[in-house]
């Protein structure tokens, strides 16, 4: 009697977990877009609330506008500002008599205070207009010592009118007091007047004359190698 081979069974294929697989992809998709769309609800609602309150209130955007303004022309000045000193540090500075006097005399102080960091005095700056106290530069020289320098600009140089007493006693007043100077100069491209001289010796002050700036801005020695009685130095090199 002929024996009957046991039939193999056919492996049964399971459909059901790629179903959910592609199911659950669906599902991803959709919940991503839902939440991408509720996003773009929401940021639209917020910039609708935005415009809305800026339209009534309008001034806002006028102080905003103000304020990029300053900030960006703050920012573009002290761009220039180092543009100009990175030039002035290349190229060793110099100042001939006639320049200095073709200047304007807040550019005038602007020269001073770069002649200043030219020597060494990397914290110079200009502080001259309204409410200066009769200072126009401050700066510390390599030595520690404090200056406070007021600049009197002639147009027409020693032609031009003298500088008085009047405004020695004025940066005298102030100098030591409100910045702790340690050298008190008044520095011209013109001239003093006859009584500036004494006045200044009773003072502990000192001029700067159109010669001592000619040596000074033409050449390359610091304020305080030509300039005589300068104090001690606070700190060395």
């Amino acid at each position: 009697m002929a024996t009957r081979r046991p039939q193999r069974r056919r492996p049964v294929r399971r459909t059901a977990p790629r179903r959910r697989s592609v199911r659950s992809r669906r599902q991803r998709q959709r919940d991503r877009q839902l939440l991408l769309l509720t996003a773009g609800v929401l940021a639209a609602a917020a910039a609708w609330v935005v415009i809305s309150w800026l339209a009534a209130h309008w001034w806002v955007l006028i102080v905003m506008a103000a304020v990029a303004v300053v900030c960006g022309a703050w920012w573009a000045h002290r761009y220039q500002q180092q543009r100009s000193w990175d030039r002035v540090r290349r190229q060793a500075l110099r100042y001939g008599l006639p320049q200095l006097d073709a200047l304007h005399h807040r550019d005038f102080e602007y020269a001073v205070r770069d002649l200043m960091r030219r020597d060494g005095c990397t914290d110079a700056r200009q502080i001259g207009g309204a409410g200066d106290n009769g200072a126009d530069v401050l700066a510390t020289d390599p030595h520690g010592r404090t200056w406070v320098i007021q600049c009197k600009h002639r147009r027409d140089g020693d032609r031009g009118s003298a500088v008085g007493t009047p405004d020695l006693q004025r940066v005298n007043g102030t100098a030591r007091q409100l910045y702790g100077a340690d050298v008190v100069l008044v520095v011209t491209n013109g001239r003093f007047s006859t009584r500036c001289a004494p006045l200044a010796a009773q003072l502990h002050m000192h001029l700067a004359d159109r010669r001592t700036l000619s040596a000074w801005a033409g050449g390359g020695r610091p304020l305080w190698e030509l300039l005589p009685k300068i104090p001690a130095p606070r700190t060395s090199r």
